[in-house]
């Protein structure tokens, strides 16, 4: 008599990222997966454009059609499934409503990090200007996390660029939102990020010791995969949070010259013999 064998067990978590492509490897679709492989998870991705970008910033870019972002989601979620999924670079007001939707189709449950990116480290719009009304209404109800920088939250919410941070936040909560994150490292001193709920009164502070390294491109992409990851782990948000943020934080520390620019951070840190 014989007995089959036993089903595969899957070992880690899979988590999604829809974003762009970064050629130069150190932002877009290529920091997400090598954040989701440093944190023990299985990264699948949809891309959404092509970027052509360096050290030095981004030359041009070329929305994929919402054809394309359709089928690379439905072929991953339908046969693979996901634990977590990741939002990015999403280019234009047509590729931003199609994500929505497919957003819509995921199972009960899966958590979705919106990191709402807007422009490049160098200050390269990455979205177009049309896109944001769309980017607050059709995307942020389906976030559980929101992860917006000063300026993205300054442009998101429509308030002016000295407003504070927690005033941003609730702006941002009220959008529809789980939570939201708000980077602080574009302020000057210790860089504090807070953490806000749709239903808490004040956010959480969240504050790391700022690294003497101008190496930093990629450190959006890379929190919010980390969070992703965190949260496909079983992390409960504030968690989750705290997480990423320290391997983000230990990135940056070990963050290296790259090109003639602004270098990546490191995603391997953890594992470097001398670190």
């Amino acid at each position: 008599m014989t007995t089959s064998a036993p089903e595969p067990v899957l070992p880690t978590a899979r988590v999604l990222t829809v974003a762009g492509s970064d050629s130069g490897g150190g932002a877009g679709i290529q920091a997400d997966l090598k954040t989701m492989l440093a944190l023990g998870v299985h990264g699948m991705s949809v891309l959404t454009a092509v970027t052509a970008q360096n050290s030095l910033g981004v030359q041009d870019y070329w929305p994929l059609p919402v054809e394309a972002v359709s089928g690379q989601f439905r072929s991953v979620v339908d046969d693979i499934g996901v634990d977590a999924v990741k939002t990015g670079m999403l280019p234009t007001a047509e590729v931003i409503e199609t994500v929505a939707g497919l957003l819509q189709t995921l199972p009960p449950g899966v958590p979705v990090v919106v990191d709402p990116v807007c422009a490049s480290k160098h200050g390269d719009p990455l979205l177009a200007a049309d896109a944001v009304a769309a980017l607050r209404e059709l995307l942020l109800p389906h976030a559980t996390v929101v992860t917006p920088n000063l300026p993205e939250a300054v442009l998101l919410s429509g308030l002016p660029e000295y407003t504070p941070p927690a005033e941003l936040a609730r702006a941002l909560a009220g959008a529809g939102p789980g939570w939201v994150l708000v980077k602080g490292g574009h302020r000057s001193g210790p860089p504090t990020d807070l953490l806000l709920g749709a239903d808490a009164d004040e956010p959480l502070p969240f504050t790391a010791e700022r690294a003497d390294n101008r190496h930093t491109h990629g450190t959006g992409c890379t929190l919010a995969s980390a969070l992703a990851s965190r949260l496909a782990l079983g992390d409960d948000v504030p968690t989750a949070v705290a997480r990423a943020k320290d391997y983000t934080t230990g990135g940056i520390v070990a963050g290296f010259a790259l090109g003639a620019g602004i270098g990546p951070v490191d995603h391997l840190w953890r594992l470097r013999p001398h670190l």
